[in-house]
């Protein structure tokens, strides 16, 4: 996860830039850079590698100045070069940026077309660009960047720096965390309030759709409609703990609403949004020969790869055989030559899963790895290493580490697919194009959380909770029973829908509340068959769908729960937004430990 920390300051800010970076190095990164501003001059220094690299940079080339901002970077499309890191700058502004700009394509052309020079691969430089044309115009910092935001979509942080204005900072967010920080005639701005921690105790959080105008003399924020307003200022507190979770009652909470950045992050490294076009990292094999897929993890990375064996088959038409972990030893499984066994784990460290990996790579598979911690020891060992960008996960129960994992298994899919010829360039674009749709889709399920919450004393009560979803939907049938067992210690479970009267219809009576995900599409007439079943019998029946489905099928229900309407490929990325959140305000609920739940741990070393 990149790092954002921007300082206007009463001395020179280079140093504390730096450290501002240091500590925000746990989400990973792989260049850096800062930018001031001097003597009417942007100073740029950036390096790849580690920070240390930066430091000796700013050793042989200092950067003076008194304000600043500083940015880690992820590569993503584009190598991790110093031409690549942040800040990007024109000449007249200087920009960081986390996150990713969906319509960056088209923007990009408009501005080549207008003669403008884009000397990066990256989406960042085409807001700066975008920025500079409005200040060349004769706009003020302020203009423009009111000019600018509505053209972006996607989910970004932003702190952008003035060549003629040395005493300004302007941030701004949508779906991408930004922490405005008070000092004593300073003022900073950062990714999150552990980066200020040295800084200052006084920060306030800006709410979804903010920017902010800030000087060495304060702060003037801005909503998303224009209009100024005020965001509380609290004290940070000196607890680690207590400044990652930022304003969340829970960690659990931070991660859910964390998802649009980090599944925004993690799409960045496996597309090229200029040639549309899905990559992987490089391996010493080749996909097209693979004959079939081995998927093995637990828990939550297991709905993760059911999902992948839909998509996988779907779109690549290679089978798919899929394993718990903690099976697939013991059943002896058929491994051909040519296969390719995938791992997917967020720690990297499951024992289960690694000792599985062991034996695929002794039956002769070449070994790919989903992870989210690429030094772990799955990562290590695997042949096709594919690492999420989820940043640390510290609730128990996944939520951004499994949306993640979906992002990378789809970007697979993709690949796999076009290297067995089974879709065509125009084909892969589409693919290109909804995956990039997937943050704002996020940012816009995430948007339905009050209503969920007030649902959740309806779910409360239950002892016994039923999930059904056909398709892709399934699995995610599987995942929110798992999260209302995990963390409400409700009895929940999962079922195909379609499965229903083979058995489970038994279990319905009024007292067992139904959760549906059914979006509108090609299975929904048959969901709805079944949900009739269900209530034929008295049962409770909680639907979530998209607006269609609703007005279809939502009469005469429990509750309803809205989705954004999206293409059935991320379908299941978005439905994991209500079922994580119904499980995390059903616990609120009742009052149970959200982030360590009795008898679990967040990475299981142990068979």
């Amino acid at each position: 996860m990149c790092g954002i920390i921007g300082i206007v300051g009463k001395e020179s800010v280079a140093d504390r830039l730096v450290e501002g970076l240091k500590r925000m190095e746990y989400r990973g990164y792989d260049s850096a850079g800062v930018c001031t501003i001097d003597g009417g001059a942007l100073i740029r220094r950036r390096a790849p590698g580690k920070l240390a690299n930066l430091v000796q940079e700013l050793d042989a080339n200092p950067a003076p100045g008194t304000i600043g901002i500083a940015h880690t970077r992820w590569a993503t499309h584009g190598a991790p070069t110093a031409n690549n890191a942040h800040p990007h700058a024109t000449g007249e502004v200087a920009l960081v940026h986390n996150g990713i700009i969906e319509n960056f394509k088209p923007l990009r052309d408009g501005l080549l077309a207008r003669g403008r020079k884009i000397e990066s691969e990256t989406d960042t430089e085409i807001v700066a660009h975008l920025v500079s044309e409005r200040i060349e115009a004769g706009d003020s910092p302020q203009e423009a960047v009111k000019a600018v935001l509505p053209m972006l979509r996607g989910a970004f942080a932003l702190a952008i720096a003035f060549r003629q204005h040395p005493d300004l900072l302007i941030g701004a967010r949508l779906g991408s965390p930004l922490v405005l920080g008070y000092g004593e005639g300073e003022m900073f701005l950062g990714s999150d309030a552990l980066a200020l921690a040295p800084l200052t105790q006084r920060i306030a959080y800006l709410d979804e759709g903010d920017w902010v105008v800030i000087t060495r003399e304060g702060a003037q924020v801005f909503d998303a409609e224009n209009r100024q307003v005020s965001r509380e200022v609290v004290a940070s507190g000196v607890s680690a703990a207590a400044v990652e979770k930022g304003p969340y009652r829970h960690f659990m909470q931070k991660e859910i609403f964390e998802q649009p950045i980090v599944v925004a992050q993690t799409l960045r490294s496996y597309i090229r949004p200029v040639e549309q076009a899905v990559a992987l990292p490089q391996m010493d094999f080749d996909l097209s020969t693979v004959k079939r897929v081995t998927i093995v993890a637990c828990g939550t990375s297991f709905y993760a790869g059911m999902v992948a064996k839909y998509w996988f088959e779907q779109f690549a038409r290679v089978p798919v055989d899929i394993d718990v972990a903690s099976e697939f030893r013991y059943r002896n499984p058929v491994l051909e030559p040519g296969g390719l066994a995938l791992f997917i784990s967020q720690s990297g460290e499951t024992a289960d899963t690694l000792a599985a990996l062991r034996h695929a790579r002794a039956e002769g598979q070449k070994i790919a790895v989903v992870v989210n911690v690429p030094t772990s020891s799955m990562a290590r060992e695997a042949d096709l290493l594919l690492p999420t960008h989820a940043g640390p996960e510290i609730g128990v129960a996944s939520t951004k580490a499994f949306t993640c994992q979906l992002a990378v298994l789809a970007a697979l899919a993709a690949h796999l697919a076009v290297k067995r010829g089974r879709i065509d360039r125009d084909e892969e674009r589409e693919i290109v194009r909804h995956l990039t749709e997937t943050p704002a889709a996020l940012n816009a399920a995430l948007g339905f959380d009050e209503a969920i919450a007030a649902m959740a004393p309806l779910i409360a009560p239950a002892r016994d909770v039923l999930y059904l979803g056909r398709g892709p939907d399934y699995p995610l049938a599987l995942e929110g029973a798992l999260k209302l067992k995990e963390i409400s210690y409700i009895h929940a479970e999962g079922y195909a829908s379609g499965e229903m009267k083979h058995g489970p219809i038994a279990l319905i009576d009024e007292a067992v509340p139904v959760i549906v995900l059914a979006p509108s599409g090609p299975l929904f007439e048959k969901t709805v068959s079944n949900m009739q079943e269900v209530r034929a019998r008295g049962g409770k029946i909680v639907l979530i769908s998209d607006a269609e489905g609703l007005a279809e099928a939502g009469e005469g229900c429990l509750a309803t729960i809205e989705m954004p309407k999206v293409h059935p490929l991320i379908a299941p990325i978005i439905y994991a937004v209500p079922v994580q959140l119904l499980a995390y305000h059903v616990a609120v609920a009742k009052g149970t430990d959200v982030d360590q739940p009795r008898n679990l741990a967040k990475s299981v070393t142990v068979e």
